[in-house]
């Protein structure tokens, strides 16, 4: 026996269904990174196709983070990538093309400029259940 959904619970399951476009997320488990730094998951953010297509945006508050600390976010992103993100990416659909990883000093609303807070993007290709990390 079918049932009709009600205009409520129709809007309900949109809604639910849009929510994996931009998920708002906690924390969750902790990310261990080379350097030891604590990273803080802001979003993730899977309806802004990348330069290759679908992407799965993961972006990560990291507290005191200066513009010296490139060379260890590089380390630090391709941990994340491989011990964080990539599960993350397992049904999503689109299945993502790349993985960007986005280390920030202060939260900023996606897309916005933000010229006095220090930002630092990787973008990954997945090949092999691995992140293989790309130019961006």
């Amino acid at each position: 026996m079918r049932r009709a959904l009600t205009l409520p619970a129709l809007l309900a399951t949109a809604l639910a269904a849009l929510a994996g476009c931009q998920e708002e997320t906690d924390a969750g488990p902790a990310v261990n990174v080379p350097s030891g730094r604590e990273l803080s998951l802001i979003d993730v953010i899977t309806n802004a196709p990348g330069p290759q297509g679908a992407a799965a945006r993961f972006r990560f508050l990291v507290p005191g983070l200066a513009s010296e600390d490139v060379e260890s976010s590089v380390a630090d992103m391709q941990a994340v990538c491989d011990g964080f993100a990539l599960e993350r990416t397992e049904g999503m659909v689109p299945a993502p093309q790349q993985i960007i990883i986005t280390f920030m000093g202060a939260a900023v609303p996606f897309g916005e400029a933000a010229p006095d807070v220090v930002q630092f993007f990787e973008s990954f290709r997945v090949e092999n259940g691995a992140c293989v990390w790309e130019v961006f």
